[in-house]
């Protein structure tokens, strides 16, 4: 592989490998663009096969978090890392404070927080070595687990996708299939309850089903849920499982979920379009963990983030309108709008170099 020609075709501002024999970090991070300000996406420790497969998806994820921070209307660029490594055994305090001073070492370039296989208590080693981290316990002034936050998120875009295919927003007059429910997915499936919504759940984790079906959800099987007759399907573990085998079997009238690149292609989305299936575009609907972290830059307030996720409703449905406007697939308008927002951002300021962050109200202890 040439990372130089990959990383030119990808648009990457800067990739970083980190290397920790004594303390087992193997690590990378990614930094997309920088046009809008610093770039934040989350630390995601995952078991990968190869190296290849680590930094590709860290590649993949950093894009996502431009296009993501931008549609949200963010002052943020988008960056990711990835730690190889599985995270029910491989976790140490070494391991996240030796990634904590190379992410302090990058000058406030990029900005991490929680993502798949690590919690608060990982943030709160990578914390004592760098003030560039957000979502760490609110002791520091933080706002903790965002699951919360991006399912009500989710939940805006839901209540757009509906409006915008049925002209009724009313979340209890539909059903629902909700693959994964894992943090994220548990609080989605608790808010469709609280509306009395009809959801159907799968999972790979028995107990994580077990305690939906107690919230009154129906169980079906992990390769049942591409089948099931509702109205919307809510992708909130894997992505690409919007493809060429699933979609055929697809009953649903809407897509919405939290999962990040739900869609295997770019085709896949406009087959979807084809088939009078409305998409709502991954991105702009699970935006609302992004909104939360990113309001510790000016000092936590748990009701300012609530309204502030309010307004993805508004993105996801100005995206339908742009769809609407220039006869494009939703998948395309999305990025059409976080496009024209980078390009004209950029031509007011030049891309960010790097500075130190401080946050309002925060202290960061060491052992």
């Amino acid at each position: 592989m040439n990372l130089f020609e990959t990383i030119h075709t990808t648009e990457h501002e800067q990739v970083v490998f980190c290397h920790n024999k004594e303390a087992g970090l193997k690590g990378i991070i990614a930094i997309h663009n920088t046009t809008l300000g610093p770039a934040l996406g989350g630390l995601r420790m995952w078991p990968y096969a190869t190296e290849q497969e680590a930094l590709d998806d860290v590649l993949r994820l950093s894009r996502g978090m431009t296009y993501k921070a931008a549609v949200a209307g963010l002052n943020l660029g988008g960056g990711k890392s990835v730690l190889i490594g599985d995270p029910r055994q491989d976790k140490s305090e070494a391991l996240f404070r030796s990634f904590g001073r190379f992410i302090d070492s990058m000058n406030g370039r990029y900005i991490t927080a929680e993502d798949v296989g690590i919690d608060v208590n990982d943030m709160e080693y990578v914390f004592q070595e760098t003030d560039n981290c957000v979502g760490v316990h609110q002791v520091h002034g933080g706002s903790g687990d965002p699951s919360p936050f991006t399912a009500f998120g989710t939940l805006q875009g839901i209540r757009a996708s509906l409006s915008h295919k049925f002209n009724n927003e009313e979340v209890g007059d539909y059903s629902y299939a909700v693959q994964g429910v894992g943090h994220v997915g548990f609080e989605l499936v608790k808010l469709l309850r609280n509306e009395g919504a009809k959801v159907f759940v799968t999972d790979i984790n028995e107990e994580a089903v077990q305690a939906a079906v107690d919230l009154g959800c129906e169980a079906v099987a992990l390769d049942e849920i591409y089948d099931v007759d509702a109205d919307v399907f809510c992708p909130t573990a894997l992505g690409a499982i919007v493809n060429e085998q699933t979609i055929p079997r697809f009953k649903f009238k809407v897509v919405c979920g939290a999962a990040n690149n739900q869609l295997a292609t770019e085709e896949c989305g406009d087959e979807l379009e084809r088939r009078g299936i409305l998409y709502a575009p991954d991105y702009a609907v699970n935006a609302g963990g992004l909104m939360n972290v990113s309001i510790e830059f000016e000092g936590y307030n748990r009701e300012r983030a609530k309204r502030m996720m309010r307004t993805i409703y508004y993105n996801v449905s100005k995206i339908f309108q742009i769809a609407e406007r220039d006869g494009i697939s939703s998948w395309k308008a999305a990025d059409r709008m976080a496009e024209e927002r980078i390009a004209t951002i950029g031509k007011l300021k030049l891309p960010f170099m790097g500075r130190s962050h401080r946050f309002p109200g925060r202290e960061r202890g060491h052992n």
